[in-house]
């Protein structure tokens, strides 16, 4: 086998960890002398800094006006236990899961809230689930994008116009690059750190009307701690969707999240992330179909991720390795790739097939993205060359 020599280019910014993420094109921490840090966030400037973050919010994503718009505590972690732990025990529930996070939500709902009127939509990695069988009559729980498998829901017919349930969905790697379909979705919740490359610990919680109804006619049987807590009176707290957040937020992060707005709207918006990250994807996409060792971990185009892309190694010398060694290849690979500056925090989820893990999200260059595959072509061969000599 002829060794590869090292490319010429490298990716101007190497940062292609799914979370978090790349920062925005030309950030800088400069841009953030403006941050309200010393002061509180309950003053009227720190209240008018975090309503213009939801301001901002519903701005870019296109989110319908009667949608309520919250940052809360914990990442979008806490802004999807907020909404289970608030609204789930009424009615049967259905969890679709596919990947690590929606598996993380099937335990919360079994192992945690306990609920026995409980159905599990599942599917390996690369796959979804059969999705007709999402019930109206059914508070739904799934993710619309695994951020591990690289698999997105293509869109979300699957859900009844007539529903009886509420649906909850987890569009942390979604956000800013796929299509949500608001009128489905009662529940939107997603972090700062993923899609626009924002600070982490902060989520947001979006509430449709149909949210706000349940929150407001259903108490749930068991304690809801204070950072759970979403009415007061049996109303909803409309504070917290205003800028008054439950907890203590940084003002650091929330300045670092509105720089990342204002790089997204003046880009042109929803439509030009979009643009952004599915032109990632293409570079990606071009380079597989003339790459022999490497497929997409989602192989049916409708459901493949442009955000959290997932490729797996198929070349001979690498499949007929047992498991372990197979792991092992793809986490050298990786590790290659880190050493040489060309692709930093790109290995694959450590439960999904081996191979890598690259973001293509909105803050992404698709020069960087260009740049890497020669890399990616370098790093697999020199290291399948060492398994032919081994």
């Amino acid at each position: 086998m002829t060794t590869l020599a090292k490319p010429a280019t490298r990716p101007a910014r190497p940062e292609f960890s799914s979370g978090p993420c790349a920062k925005r094109p030309g950030w800088k921490v400069e841009n953030l002398q403006g941050a309200l840090v010393g002061r509180s966030h309950r003053s009227k400037p720190g209240k008018a800094r975090l309503k213009e973050a939801i301001d901002q919010t519903r701005a870019v994503l296109q989110i319908p006006a009667d949608y309520l718009i919250g940052i809360v505590p914990a990442s979008d972690t806490g802004a999807v236990e907020m909404a289970m732990w608030s609204m789930l025990g009424g009615r049967p529930v259905q969890v679709v899961a596919f990947e690590s996070f929606g598996k993380d939500w099937v335990t919360d709902v079994l192992k945690q809230l306990k609920l026995k009127d409980t159905e599990v939509l599942e599917a390996g990695y690369g796959k979804l689930p059969d999705l007709s069988k999402v019930r109206k009559d059914a508070d739904l729980v799934f993710t619309w994008n695994g951020t591990t498998s690289g698999v997105r829901v293509p869109n979300a017919d699957f859900i009844a116009d007539d529903r009886e349930g509420v649906t909850i969905c987890d569009a942390t790697s979604a956000a800013f690059a796929q299509d949500l379909d608001w009128a489905k979705l009662d529940v939107v919740t997603f972090s700062w750190q993923k899609a626009m490359g924002g600070e982490a610990a902060h989520g947001m919680l979006i509430l449709s009307p149909r949210a706000v109804a349940r929150l407001e006619s259903y108490s749930p049987p068991w304690p809801l701690p204070k950072i759970f807590r979403l009415t007061k009176g049996g109303k909803v707290a409309l504070d917290i969707f205003e800028g008054a957040t439950i907890n203590t937020p940084s003002m650091l992060c929330v300045e670092d999240y509105l720089d990342a707005l204002k790089w997204g709207a003046s880009i042109g918006g929803l439509p030009a992330l979009q643009a952004r990250s599915n032109a990632n994807l293409q570079v990606l996409a071009d380079w597989i179909a003339k790459t022999s060792w490497v497929e997409f971990l989602a192989e049916t185009p409708a459901i493949r991720s442009n955000t959290s892309v997932c490729i797996k190694v198929v070349d001979k010398r690498v499949t007929d390795l047992p498991p372990d060694a197979q792991a092992d290849f793809a986490k050298k690979l990786a590790s290659l790739l880190e050493k040489e500056g060309v692709a930093l925090d790109a290995g694959g989820y450590r439960d999904a097939p081996p191979g890598l893990r690259i973001w293509c999200g909105a803050t992404v260059d698709a020069s960087d993205v260009e740049a890497l595959t020669p890399w990616l072509d370098w790093a697999f061969q020199t290291l399948a060359s060492e398994l032919q000599s081994a």
